[in-house]
């Protein structure tokens, strides 16, 4: 698989995680917070109630000590249960004296006067007041202060101890997603590259079946399907094989008929064109058995030349002029010789097919510059737009550039004509096969075919091939 599709199946991995995992903290801690914040306030409570129970408690035994002990004794105990609780107490006697921490007459300490105990808020907390019957004088009231921090003791600590606990939950919860999230979008992952892979011609690529159930079946499913495809087509390449290899009958058929002419040149030149369909036989059989394609790379000076000196032969007999411009030492291309022989003959023999005898041609094989940079003076022909607008591709940088131009009728400017670079149509009556070949050949090596108008109003086609 290519780096940017590995990069972008990694990126999928990533964001399907990350999303899980929000997912994940997102409900933890809905269910976190539905959880600890009514036990957070039950917490508060029971320490409020905790802390008025001890102070009833401190009250009741300072009250058990109004009725037998003098003011100097009754203060004595006061003080000393203060000392051990921290808690202020102070004992409104009958009277209206105070003994005990000081502290006003609030009016909730009037009412507790008339003998009821109770608790009420202050500004500073609260305070527990507890009333003391039946004394000689009337009735006394023991009070006991409470502040904030008594009545929240311990409530912050385990209020940071929940919360700790929560996000500790809310981690755990984000590990165990990322966990399976992973598990999920790894066999993923792994399926995307393989197809990846077989879409880029990969056939021997094949997944491991993992994850959940059904991903291990979507797996399985791709598995066969590329098993499929590579028998298929095995099947063609054979087919094709069988096809081709049945050619070379009739092949040597025509070539013993080609031997037994009278006329010995007459016999050579049908000899020759035997043997050039023989070439492309053979070709056609390595081809379709090749299971990949190789890096093959020519010398495009060598191979143009000797084609065009091939055709040559018959453009004399029919008396066309032949200009053929190549330059000097050779130019390597990234196409096999056999494929560039093919894509030569395949021009050449559309002008032989689609023009008048006598009508010439000019082959002309020039470097391609890198990108920015014009390489040499510029060709004699206008590269104009063909049928259907067709306008030459941009040129391969460090190939060459084969221009191939006559003065027959060229491509024509219907706007209803067919597209003569569409494989299978042609605007006059041929297979449409040619320039689909040659268009193959050269988008394989990173180049490109175009059609145009020469400057004498013949076809022009040119076709660009990159360097190895």
């Amino acid at each position: 698989m290519a780096h940017g599709d590995r990069h972008l199946a990694d990126a999928g991995r990533a964001v399907m995680r990350r999303w899980l995992a929000l997912l994940v903290a997102a409900t933890t801690s809905l269910v976190l917070i539905a959880l600890l914040v009514p036990l957070a306030l039950l917490v508060r409570a029971l320490a409020e109630s905790g802390a008025v129970t001890q102070a009833n408690s401190e009250a009741q035994s300072v009250a058990a000590s109004v009725g037998t002990a003098d003011p100097e004794g009754l203060a004595l105990t006061a003080e000393r249960t203060s000392a051990s609780s921290g808690h202020a107490i102070t004992v409104f006697l009958p009277g209206g004296a105070v003994v005990g921490s000081p502290a006003s007459r609030s009016p909730a300490v009037e009412l507790a006067a008339r003998g009821q105990s109770l608790s009420a808020q202050t500004p500073s907390g609260l305070e527990v007041l507890a009333a003391v019957q039946g004394l000689p004088g009337g009735t006394a009231v023991v009070r006991v202060a409470l502040g904030e921090e008594d009545l929240r003791h311990g409530v912050r600590e385990v209020w940071i101890g929940m919360l700790v606990l929560g996000l500790a939950l809310i981690g755990v919860g984000i590990f165990v997603a990322d966990r399976l999230a992973l598990a999920l979008t790894r066999p993923m992952t792994g399926l995307a590259r393989v197809s990846h892979r077989l879409a880029a011609g990969d056939l021997a690529a094949r997944t491991t079946p993992g994850g959940p159930v059904e991903v291990r079946d979507v797996g399985l499913a791709l598995n066969h399907l590329a098993g499929r495809i590579s028998d298929l087509l095995a099947e063609e390449r054979e087919t094709a094989a069988d096809i081709s290899h049945r050619l070379r009958t009739p092949l040597t058929g025509l070539r013993l008929e080609a031997e037994s002419l009278a006329d010995q040149e007459e016999a050579a030149r049908l000899g020759s064109r035997v043997d050039a369909l023989e070439r492309a036989v053979s070709s056609v059989i390595t081809d379709v058995r090749r299971r990949s394609r190789e890096h093959a790379s020519c010398d495009a000076v060598a191979v143009v030349a000797e084609r065009v000196t091939f055709w040559s032969v018959l453009a004399e007999d029919q008396g066309r002029p032949v200009e053929l411009d190549l330059p000097q030492g050779p130019l390597t291309v990234a196409v096999s010789a056999a494929e560039l022989s093919a894509c030569v003959d395949a021009l050449l023999g559309n002008v032989f097919a689609h023009t008048p005898e006598g009508a010439s041609f000019t082959v002309r094989l020039t470097p391609t510059a890198p990108q920015g940079v014009r390489a040499g003076p510029s060709a004699p022909e206008d590269v104009r737009a063909g049928p259907q607008g067709v306008r030459p591709g941009p040129a391969a940088p460090g190939g060459v550039r084969i221009e191939v131009a006559d003065s027959g009728p060229g491509f024509g400017l219907r706007t209803d004509a067919a597209n003569p670079l569409e494989r299978g149509l042609s605007g006059a009556g041929s297979t449409g096969l040619g320039l689909d070949i040659a268009r193959r050949t050269a988008e394989a090596s990173g180049g490109s075919l175009s059609l145009g108008t020469a400057r004498g109003g013949g076809a022009l086609v040119v076709l660009t091939l990159g360097a190895p």
